[in-house]
């Protein structure tokens, strides 16, 4: 047995040796975040020892450490095992200050039919509370005027969570965090794998729990109100996100034939569930379309009413799950592709989440000189998921990226200067400087063709499904909290978006949160997207064989015919 000593907070724990550091900082209860979940292929779970620990470690596998981040001891917490007794200093744990997350989208006027109804009985003193109709409990005195929700987006990275008077339908408070889950695995199929385990799915179930449950304590403490009083909570999500929130295996989602366990529309016990609100409280799930299209799709569709234009419109959530919806005159069709974490800022040299000196803005002059703006104004310090988008759109434009996503040579005469100068070798590499800080590398450049094949090859194959070109469509929908922070301009630039959607694109904002609270204030909604989920035609882009043809075809930034 080796022992091991977490700094700052000298935390230790004896572990066998050959453990990895990051598995002894699990079992020691501490969270280093590891978004590719131990693959060693993230360079997210960084950790540093003296010389003296260096000496006591093993490393393994090839990693993504600069060779000054080496020198500086430096090592990764997935792919280091230990040999004997050290110190490891974690990171200072301030990546989840100042994020900047999407909170509100485009909505439906709601007539107001909560599940959730209260009526006082005069002669009895006490308030019977129902739910459906169904009593539920009661209460002592008259409580009639005190009823609230929740509804809580649990996206692959980020959370949010408000509270709504059930009575007004107004928002009393909202609040926003991390899904600590993205500290053990950034994308679906990593936490899908993770999950599997009995121990797996225990760590990101109590994560998840835990966390929705603070957020909940601090809702009810900004409205002034007692947690006793919040007698139903909305989870909307993606599958896995559902499935490891309401503490079920998702594995099944991983492996043909692609089945959720749960399909959602159902009302579940909160007390269950971790959720610390009224004793009577319950918990909704909305319905899922499918193992891959989620409960937060179904939000969508239900907060624009896609079912209900004519002509045919294209609804695309961007993000880590890269989700999409067909509506042609009401009739739906839906798909879901992979995109990986790269708009998240993962998986990239300089990337982090949308937090304070993140740059979200990228742009090149005329003559070359670059302009960049940063979340809160601060120094630049890493780029987040929009800047990412818009740097590499940019420097496509420009011609510093060809239409095979390479750099153009240092010395390449149809640069302007200004350009030329900023392409720089690091670690041997070519390497394009956004400030002397951050930088964007040719790994950087491919991750963001695979996220943008991934969503594009999906598109495509939802349209050919239809018979529909992409000049046929009359209204583009881009939801998520990225999409709406991201330039429509930059997503034509690269060609996550046919040219052909030019004029036709509108950001709805967080569909999936509006959604969720479409479902908390009337009920009839519920019943209602139960059975338009089931008419819903998904077409599973891992059947077709040729989708790999297709997604190689998109990864390039010239835009071709299909």
């Amino acid at each position: 047995m080796v022992e091991i000593v977490f700094l700052p907070d000298r935390q230790t724990i004896r572990v066998p040796a050959g453990t990895t550091l990051l598995a002894a900082a699990r079992l020691a209860g501490l969270v280093v975040e590891a978004p590719c979940n131990g693959a060693g292929t993230c360079g997210k779970c960084r950790v540093r020892l003296t010389p003296e620990g260096l000496a006591q470690v093993v490393e393994q596998g090839r990693h993504r450490l600069s060779a000054e981040e080496t020198q500086q001891g430096f090592v990764l917490a997935c792919q280091t095992e230990v040999r004997g007794d050290i110190a490891v200093a974690l990171a200072a744990g301030n990546a989840d200050r100042g994020l900047k997350i999407l909170r509100h989208g485009e909505c439906l006027a709601n007539e107001r039919d909560p599940f959730i109804t209260k009526r006082f009985r005069a002669g009895e003193e006490r308030t019977a509370v129902y739910g459906g109709g169904d009593r539920l409990g009661f209460e002592k005195g008259n409580t009639e005027g005190e009823s609230y929700g929740v509804v809580v987006d649990i996206g692959t990275t980020t959370l949010v969570a408000e509270l709504i008077d059930l009575h007004t339908g107004e928002e009393r408070a909202s609040l926003s965090a991390l899904n600590p889950q993205a500290r053990h695995a950034q994308d679906v199929l990593s936490r899908i794998q993770l999950a599997s385990s009995p121990e797996g799915l225990a760590l990101l179930y109590s994560g998840i729990a835990g966390e929705i449950d603070r957020l909940i304590g601090e809702l009810a403490v900004a409205a002034g109100i007692g947690r006793d009083r919040i007698y139903e909570v909305v989870y909307s999500g993606n599958g896995c996100m559902v499935h490891l929130a309401a503490n079920v295996n998702p594995a099944p989602l991983g492996k043909y034939p692609y089945r959720p366990v749960i399909r959602g529309g159902s009302s579940l016990k909160a007390g269950d569930h971790g959720l610390t609100i009224a004793p009577f409280g319950r918990l909704y799930l909305p319905p899922l379309i499918s193992a891959y299209v989620g409960a937060d799709i179904t939000s969508g569709i239900l907060a624009t009413q896609l079912f209900a234009r004519k002509g045919a419109t294209l609804f695309v959530d961007i993000g880590t799950n890269g989700e999409m919806a067909l509506a042609v005159d009401g009739r739906l069709t839906a798909a879901s592709t992979a995109a990986g974490p790269a708009f998240e800022g993962m998986n990239i040299a300089c990337g982090m989440r949308a937090g304070a000196g993140a740059i979200e803005r990228f742009s090149i002059g005329p003559e070359g000189g670059v302009q960049i703006k940063t979340i809160g104004g601060h120094e630049a310090i890493g780029l987040c998921g929009s800047g990412l988008l818009d740097a590499v759109a940019e420097l496509v434009t420009h011609g510093v990226i060809d239409a095979k996503g390479r750099f153009r040579p240092q010395d390449a005469p149809s640069l302007p200067p200004l350009l030329r100068e900023r392409l720089q070798r690091r670690d041997g590499k070519i390497a394009f400087a956004l400030t002397e800080r951050v930088f964007l590398t040719q790994k950087d450049v491919r991750q963001v063709q695979l996220a943008k094949g991934a969503i594009r090859a999906g598109i495509e194959y939802l349209l050919a499904s239809q018979g529909i070109r992409a000049g046929a469509i009359d209204r583009v929908l881009i939801a998520g909290s990225f999409g709406y922070h991201v330039r429509a301009e930059s997503l034509l630039a690269i060609g996550l978006l046919p040219r052909a959607f030019a004029g036709k694109i509108e950001l709805v904002g967080n569909t999936s949160q509006s959604g969720g609270r479409a479902f908390l204030l009337n009920r009839a909604y519920r019943q209602e997207m139960v059975e338009r989920v089931q008419e819903v035609a998904v077409v599973e882009l891992s059947s077709h064989q040729d989708f790999e043809r297709v997604f190689v075809r998109c990864l390039g930034f010239a835009e071709e015919e299909p």
